[in-house]
C-alpha cells in the first residue's frame, strides 16, 4: 500500500505542477497546488488499492468456496 501512496503522490505532484505553471505559471502557486494535488492522489490510489485488494480477496474466496461442480463448469469453454 506504501507503494501505492508513493505512486499516487508523484503523480498529483506533476499533475499539479503542470497544471499550476499553465494556469499562473508562478512557482510559489503552482508548488502549492501540486502539494495538495500529491496529498489528494496518494490518498485516492491508496484508498483504491484497498478497494482492489479487498475485492480480489473476494473473489478468492468465493471460488475456494464454490462447490466443486460449479468450479467444472466454470472450467470448461
Amino acid at each position: 500500500m506504501k507503494s501505492l501512496m508513493i505512486l499516487g503522490g508523484l503523480i498529483g505532484l506533476s499533475i499539479g505542477l503542470l497544471f499550476g505553471l499553465a494556469d499562473s505559471g508562478q512557482w510559489p502557486a503552482a508548488l502549492w497546488r501540486a502539494c495538495a494535488a500529491a496529498l489528494i492522489g496518494g490518498v485516492m490510489l491508496r484508498w483504491w488499492g484497498r478497494v482492489w485488494v479487498r475485492s480480489l480477496r473476494d473473489a478468492a474466496e468465493k471460488r475456494l468456496a464454490a462447490p466443486p461442480a460449479e468450479q467444472e463448469e466454470r472450467s470448461t469453454p
